[in-house]
């Protein structure tokens, strides 16, 4: 089993053409940390999550400073593990949106990284049954 030898973290801002608000808060940029998790034989895996225009900067720094760190030298495979790991590292700091949010990146890029060196899509491995499904968009377009 290949470890986890470098995880790559970066941040894209996508800000919307139209401002977007609601009763209490309004969509200024999605701010989208991105992780890449590279194993020893050079397979890669991204995930992602994203804020409504605050906290990406947090996100970005509880991933490089405490959480990426973690992962080097870890076996891949080890989803569950790893996460139950990553979130004990963080329980002082576990309730909240910057954690979790961190932490989604992490769990996806691992489950990316499963996909891609088994050469299963993920729809499969998480069990479902259909390779498409209807979707809508929030936007009205």
């Amino acid at each position: 089993m290949a470890i986890i030898r470098r995880v790559d973290i970066r941040m894209v801002d996508l800000v919307p053409k139209v401002r977007r608000t609601d009763a209490i808060q309004s969509f200024a940029s999605q701010e989208t940390p991105i992780v890449t998790i590279t194993d020893a034989e050079g397979a890669q895996g991204t995930g992602y999550s994203y804020t409504i225009g605050t906290g990406g900067p947090a996100v970005i720094s509880l991933l490089r400073e405490t959480l990426a760190p973690r992962l080097i030298g870890r076996e891949p495979e080890d989803v569950e593990g790893i996460w139950r790991d990553l979130l004990f590292a963080t329980h002082a700091a576990a309730v909240g949106a910057i954690t979790s949010l961190a932490l989604a990146a992490i769990d996806t890029a691992l489950r990316d990284l499963r996909c891609r060196r088994a050469g299963v899509a993920l729809w499969r491995i998480a069990g479902g049954t259909k390779g498409s499904v209807e979707v809508y968009s929030t936007e009205g377009g």
